[in-house]
């Protein structure tokens, strides 16, 4: 419907991650470090899609990922946002 190409397996979790829940933002950060990475071509211009963003912890560590292999912009489109 946008009419960008959809690259669903362009990341992908390298290692499982405690469960975030409970975590503050700092440890939250420290806990998807490295968690991700880029999988084949990565489109230069990505969109990143999460269902929430609490602290952004693992939507960052996504676009690292993707900018990693290869993404020059990555924007990030999720269903829901907590307020702080």
């Amino acid at each position: 419907g946008l009419g960008v190409p959809l690259a669903r397996r362009a990341l992908r979790r390298v290692h499982d991650t405690p469960e975030q829940a409970g975590l503050d933002e700092k440890a939250r950060r420290r806990n998807v470090r490295g968690a991700f990475a880029a999988r084949g071509a990565v489109p230069a211009d990505a969109l990143l899609v999460d269902d929430v963003i609490t602290t952004g912890a693992t939507a960052d560590a996504a676009a690292r990922a993707l900018r990693e292999g290869g993404a020059e912009r990555v924007r990030v489109l999720a269903a829901a946002l907590v307020e702080r």
